[in-house]
């Protein structure tokens, strides 16, 4: 057909510029040959009730996406061999799974946990709400990871530093009792899997008084046998620490592990009261059979807002909670033996520190955020790095775990290929013009722009670059270009739009 470049006028870029790319690359046309107009993210959806308008819009953006093409270059992607090897970081359910899941199909894992034994928060597990024993499911767990011959563990270590690029990472790991001996670990991939932790409360007179307890510690006194039969009724209230202004957000399994230990109460002791004060209930899923299952049982569910929180007094004997139930105005006190706060989870302190490590992004609340929540929920921009369990943000054990497959189902696509393609789109500096004044490496958000000395001019490794172009738009002298994104070719673009 003699073609020499392709224009797509449809929906986002992000979906489908991919395919178009590949389609014609099959044809025998480069890929970069390619541009596309994005009509429906910039015209048929906000101009949804103007469609003659966006039609013309529509026209317009076609007409600059045409323009620019003209002046497109075949752009090289050089290849990269790809270190056969991943690296784990975090010994908890998710971890494990996704290290197992990586050396089942034979690929060597390091897997570093910074505490002296493998488990997690699924240690801290005495009972499920299914009846599985996660007891039995962790020594299974344990034992398939320290038996497995591709899979080395680094009890007691910390990462300290990593640097590369997806297919190619060198990471420095150490002993936290001895940091001043790290060791190098090569890898292709990284899966963060660090967890989350139970939030300590500074509410409700927790550390006060010992008959004030979590949700964990009175699971754990409770399977064990250590606390007798309560004399009075037993009061959980949930969303401690959480759904307020200093975490806006739902910690998801704190209801149904409430609802799990009421059952568990309402079986050991039939006749004895349990209160359970809620701002909203939320089981997921099937987990709302359980919430019925708890109401049969006699569980009363006493709704609060952060308007009427319970207040708490204790008295010795017993602590006096003071309650108004939303739903039927009542007031009312309850002489209770137990107190069990309901406790948010909160992001593992590590994260702040990984994120800078990997150049990869957490939320407000500490929790590492992924590229896409739809088209990739478990992938980072920085390429080669994945994210699953509770690290991600919080979730139920069954879920963490389906996370982590999907996880080494991700890295799995890169450990498996001999070699990478690098990205042809990205920013290539031209030495003559840098004064090296450092400016592209401040403002990169993937800290890939590095300064060399002997030289006097910044470089950049095109493996790791994103091609985001932040460096392009910033540097003062235009010594840094982005490929695909050049001057004459925005120009004419711009052009277009204009006439």
């Amino acid at each position: 057909m003699n073609l020499t470049r392709v224009v797509v006028a449809s929906c986002t870029p992000r979906t489908h510029e991919p395919v178009f790319q590949n389609a014609i690359r099959e044809a025998g046309l480069n890929r970069y040959l390619f541009e596309m107009a994005n009509i429906r993210d910039q015209c048929s959806w906000p101009h949804m009730h103007e469609p003659d308008r966006a039609t013309e819009k529509a026209k317009e953006l076609v007409a600059a996406a045409v323009a620019k093409a003209r002046l497109l270059e075949p752009l090289e992607e050089i290849k990269l061999p790809v270190t056969k090897s991943a690296l784990v970081i975090g010994g908890g359910p998710a971890g494990m799974t996704a290290a197992l899941a990586l050396a089942d199909q034979g690929f060597p894992v390091h897997l570093v946990e910074r505490k002296d034994e493998l488990g997690g928060n699924l240690r801290h597990l005495r009972y499920l709400l299914d009846d599985t024993d996660p007891h039995h499911l962790l020594e299974d767990m344990i034992d398939r990871v320290k038996s497995h011959p591709l899979i080395s563990l680094h009890m007691g270590c910390e990462l300290i530093d990593a640097e590369g690029f997806v297919g190619n990472f060198k990471s420095r790991i150490a002993p936290r009792e001895d940091p001043d001996e790290p060791i190098e670990i090569s890898h292709g991939v990284t899966i963060i899997a660090t967890g989350a932790e139970e939030y300590r409360p500074n509410e409700y007179l927790y550390g006060e008084s010992e008959r004030v307890m979590t949700q964990r510690e009175f699971e754990e006194r409770l399977a064990s046998g250590q606390m007798e039969r309560p004399k009075r009724p037993v009061v959980m209230i949930q969303c401690v620490g959480c759904r307020n202004e200093e975490r806006n957000y739902c910690s998801r399994i704190c209801c149904s592990v409430a609802i799990k230990n009421a059952l568990m109460l309402t079986k050991m002791y039939p006749d004895l009261p349990v209160y359970i004060l809620y701002k909203d209930v939320r089981t997921f899923g099937f987990r709302e059979e359980f919430y019925r299952e708890a109401r049969r049982r006699g569980v009363i569910f006493l709704r609060y807002d952060d308007e009427h929180k319970p207040s708490l007094r204790d008295e010795g004997d017993i602590i006096r909670v003071s309650y108004h139930d939303m739903n039927s105005g009542v007031e009312g006190e309850i002489e209770a033996s137990y107190i069990i706060l309901s406790a948010a989870v909160v992001s593992d302190g590590e994260a702040k520190r990984l994120s800078k490590i990997f150049s990869v992004p957490i939320d407000e609340d500490g929790f590492f955020m992924e590229a896409h929540v739809k088209l990739k929920p478990v992938e980072f921009a920085t390429q080669g790095v994945y994210v699953c369990g509770m690290a991600h943000s919080p979730m139920f054990l069954d879920e963490s775990m389906a996370q982590a497959m999907a996880a080494a189902s991700r890295a799995a696509t890169v450990l498996s290929k001999d070699e990478l393609p690098v990205e042809g789109m990205v920013a290539v500096v031209n030495p003559l013009k840098c004064v090296g004044c450092l400016t592209c490496v401040s403002v990169c958000p993937y800290q890939v722009p590095k300064f060399n000395e002997e030289k006097g001019v910044v470089e950049i490794e095109p493996a790791e670059c994103h091609g985001c172009g932040v460096c392009a738009a910033a540097c003062f002298g235009k010594a840094i270009t982005l490929k695909k994104f050049e001057d004459e070719q925005l120009a004419e673009s711009i052009d277009a739009l204009l006439w």
